[in-house]
């Protein structure tokens, strides 16, 4: 019986990291949009499908220590950009990212608002997912 038990929970192990592993390796992209004036009206502004740009910019953020944090930020975020699969018919949970660019113009914040989850990156990893994001250099804006 104990040796059909560990059987049995052996096959269900492995459907269930086969099914999240083929998630994970579905294709995603990136809409982008940007903040238009001062209220909270945004635009499209782009959608990134290179791969190699979507899974750096999953790295990045999975590498993020979110603080868990309810946050009121002075002004709406200059940009918000959530993933999506390529393939219509697979169903996920959208997760908005809501990015402010610092006063300095050499980090940037982002807040998941609907996790109440904050962070502000290092000016790396800012400068790497501002440029997957807008396609620009942070180290450029004045």
């Amino acid at each position: 019986m104990k040796k059909i038990l560990f059987v049995f929970f052996g096959i269900i192990s492995i459907f269930i990291v086969g099914c999240s592993n083929a998630l994970e390796n579905e294709e995603q992209s990136i809409k982008v949009q940007k903040l238009i004036g001062d209220e909270y009206n945004y635009e499209d502004f782009k959608e990134i499908i290179n791969s190699e740009q979507v899974i750096k910019a999953k790295e990045v953020l999975n590498d993020i220590d979110w603080e868990n944090a309810k946050v009121e930020m002075e002004r709406p975020s200059d940009y918000r950009f959530g993933f999506q699969y390529k393939n219509p018919d697979i169903e996920a949970k959208a997760v908005l990212y809501e990015l402010w660019i610092s006063p300095n113009k050499d980090k940037v914040e982002l807040v998941i608002d609907a996790e109440s989850k904050y962070a502000q990156l290092d000016k790396n990893k800012s400068a790497i997912l501002f440029e997957i994001i807008t396609g620009e250099n942070l180290s450029d804006l004045k």
